[in-house]
């Protein structure tokens, strides 16, 4: 094989706020050759979420935070075009953390997972937004914790994005009412029409706490939280009785840092509701169970993703910075192969 040149994105300096052309630098280097027991994966798409912008800070979480020098980490989707190692094919498409660069080495483990089927007929872009990491956590987050019932009402933040979106249709097709929030008209909008959600409140120009009353007459009974900080606050405040709180994210404060405690806590003792967070990777036994369900429910026509694709590895870092400025709907993806 000739030998191929890999560019990367690489972590030059802690970022505060969002991550300027200074803290990152886009560097090339040759390709890696795998070694006994590895593969080399040829990225297609890397998939962009808020978490990578806490992995840029200097502060413990269920991953290390990236060093400086190091590759920006990042889960994506790729090609096997060279192996050494049995548990993959030439041609074989897996997801795995690609990082923000265009080759990466894989080996048979937990974080890298073959895609079934041929590769020229995977739809690369249903795996990334529904049945990867992003259609798992909505899954085990909203079945697992939330377990809506029929007739309930479902409360979804972050509701046009990538988690948001699956998570808000997964309490539909269990039979609850969901009501999204969402920044600004146009996502209030794909959230309704798109994504199938019964009403959106827009945080950015609603008054939220009246939103909730008059979306919410029963008061809540589920709420996916993405976001935290007042939003959570003023859910919290319009619960029902033995509401469940699912604490998926909090990017409200992911470029601060700071999380601020909700005021409105103490009405979980008097709605003797339950609030808890979990992580995807700690259900990794039952990814199979996950994307058999998520399979099944978008074969029946009940599950619609979206994708707002960036190009080239140059454009990773714009990509990351628009989840914070609202240029996303549906998954962020920067595509790669090709570009």
């Amino acid at each position: 094989m000739p030998t191929l040149t890999n560019r990367q994105i690489v972590l030059r300096r802690r970022p505060h706020g969002l991550v300027a052309a200074e803290d990152t630098e886009l560097v090339t280097t040759p390709a890696p050759e795998p070694a006994a027991g590895e593969a080399l994966v040829r990225t297609t798409y890397v998939g962009v979420d808020a978490a990578v912008r806490t992995w840029l800070d200097d502060q413990p979480g269920y991953l290390p935070p990236v060093g400086l020098g190091e590759v920006i980490r990042a889960a994506g989707i790729g090609e096997v075009i060279e192996t050494r190692c049995p548990a993959y094919t030439v041609g074989d498409i897996v997801t795995t953390l690609t990082g923000f660069q265009e080759y990466t080495t894989v080996r048979d483990d937990l974080f890298t997972t073959p895609v079934p089927g041929p590769g020229d007929r995977v739809d690369q872009l249903a795996v990334m937004s529904v049945y990867g990491p992003t259609g798992a956590t909505a899954y085990f987050g909203m079945t697992g914790i939330g377990r809506p019932q029929p007739g309930e009402t479902v409360v979804v933040s972050a509701a046009a994005g990538a988690t948001g979106s699956v998570a808000g249709q997964i309490a539909k097709i269990a039979g609850a009412r969901v009501v999204g929030i969402a920044g600004g008209p146009d996502k209030c909008r794909a959230v309704v029409q798109d994504f199938g959600f019964d009403a959106c409140i827009d945080y950015r120009n609603d008054d939220l706490p009246a939103a909730l009353r008059r979306h919410c007459p029963q008061g809540v009974n589920v709420y996916f939280d993405n976001v935290g900080g007042r939003i959570l606050d003023a859910v919290l405040g319009r619960l029902a009785h033995k509401a469940r709180v699912v604490l998926c994210g909090v990017i409200s404060s992911y470029l601060t840092g700071e999380h601020p405690g909700p005021a409105n806590y103490v009405n979980l003792l008097a709605k003797t509701a339950s609030m808890q967070g979990f992580n995807a990777l700690d259900e990794w036994g039952r990814f199979d169970e996950a994307f058999a369900a998520l399979r099944g429910w978008d074969e029946q026509g009940l599950l619609t993703h979206r994708e707002t694709i960036f190009d080239g590895i140059g454009s990773c870092v714009d990509a990351l910075n628009g989840l914070f400025t609202g240029a996303n709907i549906g998954k962020t993806l920067v595509r790669l192969a090709g570009s």
